[in-house]
């Protein structure tokens, strides 16, 4: 018997339960989570390593998951580049010095102080039981470029794509610094603590392959070969590019709900992990309902050598706490290998 956290143990194939944990698992359905938000702006609450480390580490116990991952955003990184982000409740981030132009590439720059985010894993770790890994993140170049050029979330992407087909050397400068700063970023959260990283390419599903191809791929494939953790890569919309996305260099892939699992040619042939990926449409579901839907999740992974059970996407902030508690309980009961 291993003493190895579960969820580490899925990396090598090892497991006899299959671990779980949720995107966005530690946010805005927590009763406890809105009790902070009540004393705390956004903001503060990432600037903040003690309350950050506290909502880090709630669905531990609530939920019973088998893995903590940071409380931050993907804008973080960014934030500390010379780009003023305001996190707005109802627009969501808003970008106040957007990129508009070629000559606003210049002012991109090495990130300054993050030491608030080593040591929030420091305060994580420290809190966390021996069994629960913390997962480290951070948004992928291309998704977090996106915002940066945007100037926030978007609809039609207009802004991106018209950079791209304008300026695309420019487009290529601005992937290769925040590349470099990634690998840095995900470098310090790995020097304080996290066992394991994923990277969010929420936007990558934007793309047809062969822009995917030339765009994204290469700059996804150097995190992932420099980083030296376990690794997970998500993208969202993901059916189409997963192909491409099996090039990565990442040691998991996790699907949305536009891939069914055993039944798409490329993970059935995939060396790599696979997390997924019940549709969060789902967590509104009936019990019957939901207890068939997992299981039949559950029964598609069976194919896959290396399996994390995980949602399409993030959490929704109304979701009802006993889904969860539910969805988890089905995953550890499921008898995965005998």
């Amino acid at each position: 018997m291993t003493n190895q956290p579960l969820l580490l143990q899925a990396f090598e194939g090892k497991n006899k339960t299959i671990p779980v944990w949720f995107m966005r698992q530690a946010g805005r359905y927590l009763p406890e989570y809105r009790a902070f938000k009540e004393k705390y702006s956004l903001d503060q609450m990432f600037h903040t390593p003690e309350v950050a480390a506290k909502i880090t580490c709630l669905p531990i116990d609530i939920l019973g998951v088998d893995a903590a991952i940071l409380f931050a955003d993907i804008l973080t990184l960014p934030s500390k580049m010379g780009f003023h982000i305001r996190f707005d409740n109802k627009e969501g981030p808003v970008i106040e010095n957007p990129i508009k132009d070629v000559d606003d590439i210049k002012r991109m720059h090495n990130f300054s102080d993050l030491s608030f985010v080593k040591e929030t894993i420091q305060n994580v770790n420290h809190d966390l039981p021996a069994h629960v890994p913390l997962i480290g993140f951070a948004g992928s170049p291309f998704t977090v470029l996106t915002y940066l050029i945007e100037g926030g979330s978007s609809v039609s992407y207009a802004k991106t794509f018209q950079f791209v087909s304008y300026h695309p050397a420019a487009f290529h400068q601005a992937m290769k610094i925040l590349t470099k700063n990634t690998i840095d970023y995900l470098n310090l959260q790995k020097k304080a603590g996290i066992k394991a990283f994923q990277i969010f390419d929420t936007w990558a599903g934007i793309l047809r392959p062969t822009d995917y191809a030339h765009f994204i791929l290469p700059y996804i494939q150097d995190i992932f070969a420099t980083v030296d953790l376990p690794s997970i890569y998500y993208v969202k919309n993901s059916n189409h590019l997963l192909p491409l996305m099996d090039k990565s260099k990442a040691d998991f892939l996790s699907v949305d709900h536009t891939v069914v699992l055993g039944h798409h040619r490329t993970l059935a042939h995939t060396k790599k992990g696979v997390q997924g990926n019940l549709f969060n449409g789902l967590l509104y579901a009936n019990k019957k309902t939901l207890t068939k839907e997992v299981h039949d999740v559950l029964q598609g992974a069976r194919k896959h050598k290396r399996y994390i059970f995980n949602l399409s996407h993030g959490v929704f902030p109304d979701t009802n706490v006993n889904q969860l508690k539910t969805i988890v309980d089905l995953v550890h009961r499921f008898k995965w290998k005998t």
